[in-house]
């Protein structure tokens, strides 16, 4: 034998082998179609008995393993099922033919065979045979399940007959000595009439009917002549029948310790449809206190003849293997076949069939030890397909016994094996398919997300290097997306350890390959089904704190209210709760203080960080927003190389009004497209990104003749100054005139203006503003684009009798006014305009020396303020 079946455990040994293939041209489809329900029939109930015949079905096998059937029975082919298509009577000779050529091909060791026909009617198909079965096409066949329940009850007794002639001890016959392939030319002139000849014969023929017993569901009767085999072989030192005779003991032991099965749930026993019509599929069972569960098949000689199981529990249970024997025979079986090179499948299988046991015993070490061996069986030239196979299968083992890092190992290269250099065409789709396979055993996901949310896991080196792998499989299938979604995936969750070098080649990649396949945010499905999520790249650069700017100044929205009326706040009471519970989540759903205005550029701060060893060139970065309708104005960045944090300012209109929520950010970075979210990115600080955006507002904009003032006033945070400087004498008049200008998209539709008066001391008082509001008004509303213009007529009036001393010193009546601030409740933006001498100056000091200086306490002045309009200080020259 040279190809192994690495699907045996050991309950095959019980097993009969049937093959089922096609003969002629049969289309594919149907034949697996018919194959699938003769497979159905996996155990069959035999009448009259209470045993059971377990049966294996193979679609293709090797002649060569055929020859194998003497040293183990269930490799030997005893039953043929072939399915044919036959149109026409003409054809059917030749049907026939077909069918005979193929029996002869296991003609040697078949039992029975039947011929499954499809298509033919007519007088031919109304005959009666037993070996042939006519049908009118694949989809009329009812009975199929029941011809093969009579074919394997045929096969039955012949093994049962062969069962009976081999057990009988014949006294004076000559036990024949049986053979495997290569030994047949060692034997060539032994002296058959030695003792240690005919041991061997003996010990080979029970070990043989132990095979047979198995199969015939005779378990204590196997479990017997195993023992004596295993006696006799080990007495002339035949190790390779001892191994097989030890083997057998360990698949007997096998099938009463775990009447389950060990290939795993999918290859359970099945109840045959005869049990499910007439008894159950635990019929036999029997519970002793204190034992396992048993199958135990009672009942004596039948009305045929053929005799059940009349083996007791304590027969079987004293002649069976214990968990632990087991599998120490298992390894003295292996140790022997590992003394013949050309049992080296047998050997393989052997380890595969411990591994499985030990999988169910829950032992994980030992099994590791059988694979090792396994791994280290040198099976000849191998082709590539079977390589393959051989890696898959030590994958799949190792997966069993828990061992999912050595199981990835191998499917990695039963992954390079599918593309090795001397395949012709090597296939890179099944490299790639096993290359996913290997994923979760190097604790690798493609889902970013799962990177985000603690440390990582799994060795990052054999991670990075079976990505760069996933990479050139999908690239030389000929996907370049799915290449560019896998770079993408290695840069992002793996960056940390990448070396500046790697960085730089990884990023360059890259470039080439966007640059025929921009890389976006859609989800990538494979033809399998499975789907790769996209991947955003949020370490490119990295975002450390995102902040909502409120708008300049001079745009903010104010409250409309009456100037007149007194501005009362009204606040609330303060409660104290020594229990603070918030989240980063709800900061980021906390809404702001301050307001946004509809149609006006709003402004978002992020402080960035390029992690990279180069220039960091962000083709496009703009804002993601929810709640209203928003125009983001995309901005290109360039970071420095390595750069701390680095603030970055991105832009946008809301084009309507309501509650905008800021979601995060997109990016264009070496060609592909990410939408970053906030809320996947827990080491983002923010005071809030909910703000309330407000309708469309007027804007106005105030000139006035009077130059600036050099000291200007700070105002409050609710309005807006504008200081201008004008001196005057006492009894003077001067003229202000103000421009208020519409510069928004909204009508201006009502003006107040108002004055306010600011005094520090009782004795210095005066009315000093008045205007009149009725031609400006008359211009109201006012359109965008146009002015109005208001006069303000500013008379100094000081009264000077709160004081004897004041007036005695104030020989003259020059005054100052200086810092007169002009504002509105409507949202002005300020031109600037050129500043005036300082008071301060030479010049000014010249022009009023005659002027008698007043003491301290006289310098004080008064404060007047028109609507926000302040004369901050009036003093003496």
């Amino acid at each position: 034998m040279s190809v192994p079946d690495y699907m045996q455990c050991a309950e095959d040994h019980q097993t009969v082998l049937v093959v089922v293939q096609p003969v002629g041209i049969v289309p594919e489809d149907q034949f697996f179609r018919i194959y699938k329900r003769i497979a159905s029939v996996a155990q069959v109930s035999i009448r009259d008995s209470q045993r059971n015949l377990y049966i294996r079905y193979r679609h293709h096998y090797l002649p060569e393993n055929n020859e194998w059937g003497d040293f183990q029975t269930h490799r030997k082919v005893v039953g043929l099922i072939s399915v044919t298509t036959c149109g026409s009577a003409k054809e059917w000779p030749q049907t026939l033919d077909r069918f005979h050529s193929q029996k002869e091909v296991f003609g040697a060791t078949l039992y029975d065979s039947r011929l499954l026909v499809f298509g033919l009617q007519g007088e031919i198909a109304e005959q009666q045979r037993t070996d042939v079965a006519f049908y009118s096409s694949y989809e009329d066949c009812p009975n199929v399940e029941k011809r093969v329940e009579d074919f394997v009850e045929s096969i039955f007794i012949v093994l049962e007959s062969k069962r009976l002639d081999r057990a009988t001890d014949k006294s004076g016959d000559k036990i024949p000595l049986l053979c495997v392939p290569f030994e047949k030319k060692d034997f060539v002139g032994l002296d058959t009439d030695s003792r240690h000849y005919k041991k061997r014969c003996q010990g080979r023929m029970r070990k043989h009917v132990g095979d047979l017993c198995l199969q015939a569901g005779m378990l204590q009767d196997a479990l017997v002549h195993y023992h004596m085999a295993v006696e006799l072989l080990r007495s002339v030192n035949d190790f390779l029948w001892l191994g097989a005779a030890l083997e057998g003991l360990c698949s007997a032991s096998v099938i009463f310790h775990y009447p389950g099965g060990t290939a795993g749930k999918a290859s359970g026993r099945k109840p045959s449809l005869a049990q499910g019509q007439g008894q159950a599929a635990d019929a036999g069972k029997r519970h002793r206190p204190g034992a396992q569960e048993v199958l135990i098949d009672p009942g004596a000689l039948t009305a045929n003849g053929i005799s059940a199981d009349t083996s007791s529990e304590i027969g079987r249970a004293k002649n069976c293997l214990g968990p632990e024997d087991i599998i120490e025979k298992y390894k003295e079986a292996i140790s022997y076949y590992g003394k013949y090179k050309n049992a080296g499948v047998i050997e393989l299988e052997a380890c595969v069939k411990a591994v499985r046991v030990l999988a169910i015993q829950k032992r994980a070490m030992e099994a590791s030890e059988f694979l090792q061996n396994a791994v280290y069986i040198n099976l000849g030239q191998l082709s590539e397909e079977e390589k393959i196979q051989r890696y898959s299968i030590l994958s799949e083992l190792y997966h069993l016994i828990g061992f999912h890092r050595k199981s990835a190992f191998f499917k990695r290269v039963a992954a390079m094996q599918c593309v090795a250099p001397t395949i012709p065409e090597p296939g890179w789709r099944a490299c790639y398919k096993l290359l996913l396979e290997t994923l979760p055993g190097y604790s690798l996901s493609l889902d970013p997300k799962d990177f985000s949310k603690g440390s990582h896991r799994g060795w990052a080196a054999v991670q990075m290097r079976l990505l760069h792998e996933l990479v050139y499989a999908s690239r030389r299938m000929g996907n370049p997306g799915l290449s560019v979604r896998h770079l993408s995936f290695l840069l992002q969750t793996m960056l940390d350890f990448l070396s500046d070098q790697e960085k730089k080649e990884v990023t360059q990649s890259l470039e080439n390959y966007t640059s025929k396949c921009p890389g976006g945010m859609e989800v990538l499905t494979l033809p399998d089904g499975l789907k790769l999520p996209p991947v955003a790249f949020t370490k490119l650069p990295i975002i450390r704190s995102v902040k909502l700017l409120d708008l300049p100044v001079s745009l903010r929205p104010h409250k409309q209210k009456g100037l007149l009326e007194n501005n009362m706040s009204t606040k609330s009471p303060f409660i104290y709760s020594p229990i603070i519970m918030h989240t980063r989540g709800e900061e980021r759903n906390k809404k702001i203080e301050f307001q946004w205005v509809q149609g006006e550029v709003c402004e978002v701060q992020l402080m960035v960080y390029n992690p990279m060893p180069f220039e960091l060139r962000v083709e496009h970065m703009g804002l993601l927003t929810s709640g209203v309708e928003f125009e983001a104005l995309p901005a290109a960045l360039s970071l420095p190389a390595e750069s701390g944090l680095y603030p970055v300012t991105l832009v946008g209109v809301p084009r309507t009004a309501g509650n905008i929520t800021v979601n995060g950010y997109h990016t264009s970075v070496f060609g592909v497209t990410s939408d970053c979210l906030l809320e996947g990115l827990p080491s983002v600080l923010t005071s809030g990104c909910v703000v309330e955006v407000i309708p469309s507002l007027p804007r106005l904009q105030l000139s006035t003749s009077l130059p600036r003032s050099a000291h200007p006033l700070q105002p409050s945070k609710e309005e807006l100054s504008s200081s201008v400087s004008v001196q005057l004498f006492n009894g003077e008049t001067q003229h202000l005139t103000i421009t208020l200008e519409n510069i928004g998209s909204e009508d201006l539709e009502t003006l107040e203006v108002a004055s306010k008066t600011c005094n520090t001391k009782e004795k210095l008082f005066g009315e000093f503003l008045s205007w009149d509001l009725d031609e400006a008004v008359s211009q109201l509303p006012l359109k965008p684009g146009q002015s109005v213009t208001l006069t303000v007529n500013i008379k100094v009036r000081l009264d000077f009798s709160g004081g004897e001393n004041l007036l005695q010193d104030l020989n003259d009546d020059g005054i100052s006014v200086t810092g007169l601030p002009i504002s509105s409740p409507l949202r002005q933006v300020l031109k600037p305009r050129a500043e005036t001498k300082p008071l301060g100056s030479e010049s000014s000091k010249t022009d009023y020396n005659h002027v008698k200086r007043l003491t301290q306490k006289e310098r004080e002045g008064t404060e007047v303020d028109e609507g926000t309009q302040r004369l901050t200080k009036v003093h003496r020259g």
